[in-house]
């Protein structure tokens, strides 16, 4: 899953970064409103996190030009934590859901990740498709009784062709939710991982489409 935090305050960047990457999150940062707007509408992400307290053009701005554009993506957003009135424009502009600063981690991670199963049709935190069951709080794969523990890329791999079965997804795409922007991008490398899963779990789980993408089977 690929995120975008549009986020000035660069310690809590720092801070809050890493732990969404360690829970299985590509994740994309801009600390302005205007280049945080541009970003949201130029590449596909799965969920936004938007603090409101933005410099150059506020939070509450930018998540009203993303809704008048018709940009459907799962915001979350950042507010004061004694700011009701805040959090009443947020919600009322197009935000699916909230957390007031100073925050705990674990409570963002449960609100970021309850958008984000609303907008895949999920109702828990675990995926399952053809006799798989995946759970994205340990990372880790049940099949015939086994539990398979999955490496970073693998885990992000296989998420997001359990959130898209059934789809035809081109590998730019699959980098693009696997990698971050700082990281090569090597579509080729795709294959690899693809081959790792057909590995594990059979040949039969992915289809490969030449020239289209992969294809997680029903």
């Amino acid at each position: 899953m690929k995120l975008l935090l549009v986020e000035d305050d660069t310690r809590l960047v720092e801070t809050l970064r890493p732990k969404l990457k360690k829970a299985g999150y590509v994740v994309e940062w801009s600390d302005n409103g205007i280049d945080g707007e541009f970003m949201a509408m130029e590449e596909n992400f799965d969920g936004i996190i938007l603090d409101l307290g933005l410099p150059q053009k506020p939070g509450l701005e930018v998540l009203k030009t993303l809704r008048q554009s018709k940009l459907n993506t799962p915001v979350l957003i950042l507010t004061a934590r004694d700011s009701w009135q805040e959090r009443v424009d947020g919600l009322k502009a197009g935000a699916d859901d909230y957390v007031g600063k100073p925050f705990h981690f674990e409570e963002l991670l449960a609100r970021l990740e309850a958008i984000l199963r609303r907008r895949f049709g999920q109702t828990g935190n675990t995926l399952e498709h053809n006799g798989l069951l995946l759970d994205l709080d340990s990372q880790t794969v049940n099949v015939n009784n086994q539990s398979i523990q999955l490496t970073a890329i693998e885990f992000r791999l296989l998420r997001y062709l359990m959130s898209n079965p059934g789809k035809i997804i081109s590998k730019t795409i699959l980098s693009e939710h696997i990698y971050e922007e700082d990281q090569l991008k090597d579509s080729n490398v795709i294959e690899v991982y693809i081959n790792r899963l057909r590995h594990l779990f059979g040949k039969s789980l992915i289809k490969t489409y030449r020239g289209q993408g992969y294809q997680l089977v029903n």
